[in-house]
């Protein structure tokens, strides 16, 4: 087979870049120089996701499941920051075990299925590995062979023809997966069309909408105002936002008047970058974990133009007390990051054309007029002077929209009872 001719011609390279202690090497030694030994030997299902945005959107799952199931669960992620969001969420329950996913390697995989006893593989979204998928698909637990499942299934339409030129071999790999619970009817569609059995396939819905969101109170909103000295200003919100995207904002937020910026970076390592960019500007700014060492800094002089969120985990709470959403990678040819977590707060969300990452939701925010999808820089000055006008009259529509697409955990949990 290619795929594994391949990965035994780069594995010496890989080993010889692990001998030095550069990003990449700390990179690969972090997935595939875990010890495995401390997982359970139990019954275990194990979940892979790939960062930080399906971590967040399988939580709800995860701890139905702990509820609902006996097993014990080992939690696998791809990035840093999916890491730690998902040891931060999952750390204190001693059911749940979390480990960096070990890029495909056989011998590590096979190494975790000699001590834990798979029940089930649960791939989140389109995460299609090949040893993985492979060697879970040999394992028998005691008579019952372990069972494979796609949950929250997608196919963009940027990965779409990608996918079709692979269809042949993606066809005898996908007889190996039991089930695939899709997004959508166009995701079922297509997964078909790449090479899944169609009688494997049902549409479920999205589970971004069973996303455990924190409730804030007044009193929490207050004192995040307080601590970023908004004062009477206005709070204009870019949230997830990529290389690319923070001219555009930047000057919008020129042209605002009475205004805060907070850049909320999808990758905090840009923040040094973003830094200097805002410099050029002429902004003032600072960085939201030095805005606690400003002396007095509920006064109007302490007041600076832009916030720079270098901390993982704080855009939640940024989008309850924002009055203006942009959701970033919209802009640039990225796909699109959650735009249910702005509306959520009852916030009409703003965002670029490029949304392949989320296209049924947007579809339907856009349908509801429930969000703005603008092109340029004019078209979002546009956008924020719309949301001024209407974003209060539009609670109850998003609440509508929650309510009629919640319980995507539950029905998936029912369908493993009778896989």
């Amino acid at each position: 087979m290619l795929y594994q001719l391949l990965r035994i011609i780069i594995k010496p390279f890989i080993m010889f870049i692990m001998c030095f202690d550069t990003s990449k090497g700390i990179f690969l030694k972090k997935r595939l120089k875990q010890n495995f030994l401390k997982l359970p030997k139990k019954e275990c299902i194990w979940i892979h996701c790939s960062s930080v945005g399906e971590v967040n959107l399988s939580e709800t799952f995860v701890r139905k499941l702990l509820k609902e199931r006996e097993e014990h669960i080992l939690l696998t992620v791809f990035t840093d920051t999916g890491f730690s969001v998902a040891q931060e969420k999952f750390s204190e329950n001693d059911r749940v075990s979390v480990y960096y996913f070990p890029l495909d390697d056989r011998q590590s995989i096979n190494k975790i299925l000699s001590i834990i006893k798979l029940k089930f593989l649960i791939l989140v979204e389109t995460e299609i590995w090949i040893n993985l998928i492979l060697e879970c698909a040999k394992v028998q637990n005691g008579n019952d062979k372990a069972k494979i499942v796609m949950i929250n299934g997608r196919i963009s339409d940027k990965s779409y023809p990608k996918y079709i030129k692979f269809s042949k071999y993606l066809r005898k790999l996908f007889k190996n997966i039991d089930r695939f619970y899709m997004q959508s009817e166009d995701d079922s569609k297509k997964i078909i069309a790449i090479g899944a059995e169609k009688e494997k396939v049902e549409t479920l819905g999205n589970l971004k909408f069973d996303t455990n969101f924190e409730i804030y109170t007044e009193s929490e909103k207050e004192k995040l105002e307080k601590f970023l000295n908004v004062g009477k200003r206005k709070i204009f919100t870019a949230g997830s936002i990529r290389t690319g995207e923070y001219e555009i904002v930047l000057n919008v937020f020129k042209k605002l008047r009475d205004t805060l910026l907070i850049l909320v970076p999808r990758h905090i390592e840009r923040v040094p970058l973003i830094e200097e960019i805002v410099k050029k500007y002429g902004f003032t700014y600072m960085k939201y974990t030095e805005l606690d060492k400003v002396k007095g800094k509920e006064s109007s002089q302490n007041q600076v133009d832009i916030v720079i969120v270098n901390k993982i985990g704080e855009l939640r709470k940024i989008y309850a007390i924002t009055n203006i959403a942009f959701v970033g990678g919209t802009f640039v040819n990225v796909g699109g990051h959650s735009l249910l977590e702005p509306l959520f707060y009852g916030k009409t969300p703003l965002f670029g054309k490029y949304l392949q990452n989320v296209k049924k939701i947007s579809d339907e925010i856009l349908a509801l007029r429930l969000g703005y999808k603008v092109t340029d820089e004019i078209e979002l000055l546009e956008g924020i002077e719309q949301i001024e006008i209407n974003q209060e009259k539009e609670k109850e529509k998003i609440k509508k929209l929650f309510d009629k697409n919640s319980g995507v955990a539950d029905r998936i949990i029912e369908k493993l009872k009778n896989i």
